[in-house]
């Protein structure tokens, strides 16, 4: 008798429309895969990450954007999320790696990338194109959980 081994990387990939429901849907994603996966102990900090991405992505473009959560090996999991700007904000620039301060206290929003940076092991992004600014074709923004912490 054979027995089979589920692999423990693995990667989903999903295509959001310009849609104020678009981090919703990827919240529901992220915790549909996570939980089949067993991979609860990064559920609330994957979920949480990726809902702001998305957001980002809906409220600074006009275009479609799109998630991957990749397992990857040593319990470290990814997450993507592309967007069709080209500009890489703080703090997934390049090193050395700009920060971003908490916001001001009554703010109604900033808060979503200060996480990021707070949460996530890892992150960075990539511009895509190799076009001057505002014509290329969009960006990648990605953080990891499960690993080493590399951001702080």
């Amino acid at each position: 008798m054979v027995t089979v081994a589920l692999p423990d990387t693995w990667v989903y990939a999903l295509r959001l429309p310009h849609d104020p429901r678009a981090a919703r849907v990827a919240r529901m994603t992220v915790r549909a895969a996570l939980h089949s996966h067993g991979r609860e102990e990064v559920l609330d900090t994957v979920e949480l990450l990726t809902s702001e991405l998305v957001s980002n992505a809906y409220r600074h473009t006009h275009g479609p954007a799109s998630l991957r959560l990749t397992a990857l090996s040593g319990g470290r999991l990814r997450v993507g999320v592309w967007d069709s700007h080209p500009h890489i904000p703080a703090p997934f620039a390049g090193p050395p790696r700009d920060r971003v301060p908490p916001a001001p206290a009554g703010a109604e929003g900033g808060r979503g990338l200060f996480l990021v940076q707070q949460y996530a092991d890892s992150w960075g992004g990539w511009a895509l194109g190799g076009r001057p600014a505002g014509a290329g074709a969009g960006k990648l923004l990605w953080f990891e959980v499960g690993g080493r912490r590399h951001g702080s």
